[in-house]
């Protein structure tokens, strides 16, 4: 029998006159780990911010344990155990990990900190949870899923009981997500509601209990996992079925031209790089987090300086210091941290598209707008961006609706070669489809494209050829007929010294 903690009985949302919640009734259950799902912009961060009193509710109640609740501001919902961990984290890397645990509600031993006492407190806390860490470590040392344990130890050593996590498993390996999840099943254990936002369904099939999905604001439906099939929630998510085929065969001719011809790149992380691209094709970078398939990306686009870059664009031996020059080149890289280095949050939606393609579409120092104005409008159908106003601040849109952005601005600029870093990070099943039909139609239009990505699916899906990384070397280039995931892993894990 299910007690419920909390309930969000018919909310409504409106951001001036763009409603993104409709009438939504919702329960949510202790000692459950209920998943939100739905594409980017179907409302599911918008309704969980509203529960954890980040932003106000335009119509409609909530009720936490019986009792009706007004949220002004996340004081009041912390004050009740309502926590949220975002998918951007919060932690002062400077810091210790006790520090960031205890930040605002510091030991005090007197006037003074007393770092021992907290160092103490933490050791206990990863032993209840098994957390491998050391208290008094700083922050800017830790990994990727490390600093997202401390997240969430961070919301977890005080009273809670509502959790929300929002694409918690986004940047770790199939070994950190297990630790993960051995961590909610402990906090569920204790009696926690778990909010658990996620776009990959096989997660979401594993880790929850109850599956409410999303579509345009609206609760389509609430279901047990058992009752329910991942095409089922696909098909609630997006109104209809999508496929997944796997790549037979590279699609390029041997003959075609090499653009791109990678002869050696040298520095700390990264050791003998040596590839080619043709015309036309997509080639895949897989391998583990921390393997350098990032850093190969960079050092092209000339993001990143290095000992040694000797390499050549349509046979003509080049140099790339920074990004400025790889554009010129014809070379265009989208990032995998959009927030860093992808986005001017505090810009119109305009802006943020057609910055890179404002050259192309000047005459006389004056910007033709109306035909750029036009693309981004053909971008917003066909990657189906959902907007109200080119003149909306891009850092009001979702998560995944901004890395749409990103992708269309690039689509905007004629360039050669394409680098896509986890170009479809955070972006929902349906989306997915529409990002990959568009990958794959530049590289029907002769566009060489590297495509770098953690998700095995996807390079299997998309890829003529597979280079996989390991500790900054490759370590095999497949021919998409050679490879299954097993063997991208365990090229993935080999090294090559």
């Amino acid at each position: 029998m299910y007690n419920k903690v909390i309930e969000l009985e018919h909310i409504y949302k409106s951001f001036g006159k763009n409603e993104v919640l409709s009438d939504v009734s919702l329960s949510f259950e202790a000692s459950t780990v209920h998943a939100l799902v739905g594409e980017n912009g179907a409302g599911k961060s918008t309704l969980t911010k509203i529960l954890c009193g980040v932003i106000p509710k335009s119509k409609g109640e909530i009720v936490f344990n019986g009792q009706t609740v007004d949220f002004k501001n996340v004081a009041n919902a912390h004050a009740l155990g309502i926590r949220m961990v975002y998918q951007e984290l919060f932690l002062m890397k400077d810091l210790t990990i006790a520090q960031n645990i205890f930040i605002g509600r510091e030991i005090k031993r007197g006037l003074f900190i007393d770092d021992n006492a907290m160092n103490e407190k933490c050791r206990k806390l990863f032993y209840e949870y098994n957390i491998d860490l050391q208290p008094d470590a700083l922050v800017k040392e830790l990994s990727v899923a490390q600093m997202q344990m401390v997240e969430i130890l961070k919301n977890i050593s005080q009273e809670v009981s509502v959790l929300v996590l929002d694409e918690p498993t986004t940047a770790l390996s199939s070994k950190e997500v297990e630790d993960l999840f051995e961590m909610l099943k402990r906090l569920k254990d204790k009696g926690v509601c778990i909010i658990y936002i996620s776009h990959k369904m096989d997660e979401v099939l594993k880790i929850s209990d109850k599956i409410s999905v999303l579509r345009d604001g609206v609760l389509v439906d609430t279901v047990n996992k058992e009752e329910t099939t991942r095409e089922d929630i696909i098909r609630m998510m997006i109104g209809r079925d999508v496929t997944w085929q796997v790549k037979q065969k590279n699609e390029v001719n041997d003959g075609a031209p090499i653009v791109l011809n990678v002869k050696n790149i040298q520095s700390e992380k990264l050791k003998d790089i040596a590839f080619n691209l043709r015309e036309g094709e997509i080639l895949g970078f897989a391998g583990l987090m921390g393997s350098g398939r990032t850093e190969v990306a960079r050092a092209i686009f000339g993001a990143d300086k290095v000992k040694t870059l000797d390499m050549e664009i349509d046979g003509q031996s080049i140099v790339i210091n920074s990004p400025e020059e790889a554009i010129k080149h014809g070379v265009c890289y989208l990032s995998e941290d959009r927030k860093q280095y992808g986005l001017m949050l505090e810009h119109s939606i305009y802006a943020n598209e057609s910055i890179s393609s404002l050259d192309s579409n000047t005459k006389f120092f004056l910007i033709n707008d109306t035909l750029l104005e036009e693309e981004v409008e053909k971008n917003k159908k066909e990657l189906k961006i959902k907007y109200h106003s080119l003149e909306d601040k891009i850092d009001h849109l979702s998560g995944g609706n901004q890395q749409k952005c990103i992708i269309a601005r690039w689509l905007l600029k004629d360039a050669k070669i394409f680098i896509f870093d986890e170009p479809t990070k955070g972006i929902d099943i349906g989306a997915k489809n529409e990002i990959y039909k568009k990958i794959k139609e530049l590289a029907n239009k002769g566009k060489s494209i590297i495509v770098i990505s953690s998700e095995l699916e996807e390079i299997t899906q998309l890829c003529d050829r597979v280079a996989v990384m390991c500790e900054g070397r490759i370590t095999k280039i497949f021919d998409i007929s050679e490879v299954n995931q097993e063997r991208i892993m365990e090229y993935a894990v080999r090294r090559n010294k």
